[in-house]
Order: C-alpha cells, then structure tokens, then sequence
C-alpha cells in the first residue's frame, strides 16, 4: 500500500485543473477572481464524492482572495482538497471529483447537505450567528461529517467548544484513541503520535459522537493535516509525513461514507 501512495502522490505532480470558486484566489503577486462554486451544481456530480469546504464569518469583499494568508477558512485552499481526490482516486475505488476545486458553503447553507463530509479549519476564529449554529446541527444530525483542522492554543480550543455547545449542547466531544474505527476503516494507522507541520507538538484527537456512537465529526487539535495534503507536491517536504496525512484523510472520508 505504501507503493500505491507513493505512486500517487507522483501523480499529483500532473495538472490539476481549477474549477470556479467564491472570493479569489491569490497566485503570486495577481489575484485570479473566481465566480460562486455553486454555479458548478448545475452539472449532477451525485454519484461522484466531492470536496466540501466550510466557510464563516463575514461576506467576502473586494481585495478579499482565498488560501494561505487569505481569509481564515480558506487555509490551503485549493491544492489540499485536489490533492487529497486525487490520492483517494487512485488508492480505492471511490469515484470522485477531481477536476474542480472546493466547493464553498455556510452553515446556513441548505447546499451543504447535498456533501457527507466537509472542511473545517481555524475554527479558534469562528463565530457562528444563530443561523449558522443552527445550520451546523442540521447537517451534522441528518448524518454529515466534518473534519475540523488546523487550530491550537487553549483560547482557540474554548472558542471552538463554545460554538458547538450552541449548536449541540447534549453533545459531549471525547479524545479518541488510536483503537477508535475512525483510525482502522480503510488503513490500519498504528500511532497517533505523529508529526505536525512546523513541529507544533503533539497533535490531539477528538471526535463528537452522536447518540448511537457515531462521529459527527473528527477534531484534529494541535494540528494541521491539510498542511501535509497541500505541500505534498514539493520535493522538500517528507514522504513520510505527507503518507501518514493522507492515511488519516481517506480514513476519514471512508468512516463519513460508511457510517
């Protein structure tokens, strides 16, 4: 199986091909604007798994753009989404889009229940209006995942548990184990005791399970696992840590899909 990552994370250096999103999207010194990502529902993509992307906050403005040092949702927007379809294409047979980025809802998005598993980063910035509070326990009750990412520090983590209790207040989140299902579904990840991106420590699991055991979504604390799916195209970076976070992505997507 390592073989078969490695193959595809070589495939990854092919064009990938960009699709049409909200805001825009900085490339170097430019910014490349974007139209709405749900222009692109007009083409049935139902029998294909698709990358979904959680955004909050403000509408965005002019001069707004999104990935890295863009708006804070939009954190390693677009590569780590492509990346992460391109390697779940190649090591199982999930059909899947690859060939549009992200596609951008809110909570209060009646869409985003069109999508099983969605992104969700820098969560120590999110403050959800009603609507939105309400819209993210609809989604997660009607059976939709989210993969929570990229946030650290206490004050981070109490902001983030203060907006799920609104949404969930009958919720408890736990920390997983390594012998949790969400962690033996597709690859057998022996250690979660993995490195982080920029050696933050070590990373936390947490899940918050619904009343009859299932995770509703899985919280990669201390962490930043789209980090490794969006870097994992340059030379530089480790093998062996961009393999380990994509065994923990496709696991995820497997455990949304199947549970």
């Amino acid at each position: 199986m390592r073989k078969t990552l490695l193959a595809a994370l070589a495939l990854i250096l092919t064009g990938l091909v960009p699709g049409t999103f909200v805001a825009q999207q900085k490339q170097g010194d430019s910014l490349v604007k974007y139209g709405d990502p749900r222009e692109g529902e007009t083409t049935d993509r139902s029998d294909r798994f698709t990358f979904a992307r959680v955004r909050f906050g403000p509408p965005t403005m002019p001069g707004d753009w999104l990935g890295d040092h863009g708006l804070m949702w939009s954190h390693d927007y677009p590569d780590a989404g492509l990346h992460l379809m391109k390697i779940l294409s190649e090591v199982s047979k999930t059909r899947v889009t690859v060939d549009t980025n992200e596609h951008i809802f809110s909570f209060d998005d009646p869409n985003l229940c069109k999508y099983p598993l969605a992104y969700l980063c820098e969560v120590g910035y999110m403050h959800l209006t009603d609507q939105e509070a309400h819209g993210m326990r609809e989604y997660l009750l009607r059976g939709g995942f989210l993969i929570v990412d990229d946030f650290r520090q206490a004050w981070q983590w109490r902001n983030f548990t203060e907006n799920v209790k609104r949404a969930l207040p009958e919720y408890e989140i736990k920390e997983l184990d390594v012998t949790h299902p969400i962690f033996n579904c597709f690859f057998s990840i022996k250690t979660l005791d993995v490195r982080t991106p920029y050696d933050r420590g070590k990373p936390i699991f947490y899940g918050l399970p619904d009343k009859k055991g299932r995770l509703m979504m899985i919280i990669n604390f201390n962490n930043d696992v789209s980090d490794w799916w969006q870097w994992s195209n340059d030379p530089f970076q480790p093998i062996q840590d961009t393999n380990d976070s994509y065994r923990f992505g496709v696991n995820y997507i497997m455990y949304a899909m199947t549970h």
